[in-house]
């Protein structure tokens, strides 16, 4: 798995966290191991510019995904094909402002945006109630195993 991460920001961001959180939730989908995805960190006036370019939505917003191969989750018994996931470009200003609206650390919130974005990169969705549930409750069983792996270790 080969998981490139980009910081662009002043923001001091652990890029082993993030790249261990991805190969965690890479192994759980059963992505093959040569999958690539890269996550970028930028500014607001960076993500504003995306943010309009791709979604034709004013002011910045915390993550965005661009799918590349289309990938999506494997079994066990049959992993994905080997191919490039996509990427991942995270605001950390925007997701600080988040997590004090939510009451969590602004890493918590990074963390949780970058599960988030993989999964989307991965076909899910959370436009129909039943593909939100489905979707949340899958990005919260993997970042609370996550967390809970890496507080053990």
């Amino acid at each position: 798995m080969t998981i490139e991460i980009r910081n662009e920001t002043t923001t001091v961001v652990d890029e082993r966290e993030f790249v261990a959180l991805s190969r965690f939730v890479f192994e759980a989908m059963h992505l093959h191991p040569a999958t690539e995805m890269s996550i970028l960190f930028v500014d607001e006036e960076a993500m504003e510019k995306l943010h309009v370019q791709w979604l034709d939505l004013p002011g910045p917003t915390d993550v965005m995904s661009f799918p590349m191969d289309e990938l999506r989750p494997g079994t066990a018994e049959e992993p994905t094909e080997e191919g490039l996931l996509g990427d991942v470009v995270l605001c950390p200003t925007v997701a600080a402002k988040q997590a004090a609206k939510s009451g969590h650390s602004a890493v918590e919130e990074m963390l949780l945006l970058t599960v988030h974005s993989i999964l989307h990169l991965l076909g899910y969705d959370h436009q129909e109630e039943e593909e939100r549930r489905e979707m949340f409750d899958l990005q919260r069983k993997l970042l609370l195993t996550f967390l809970a792996t890496r507080s053990a270790s």
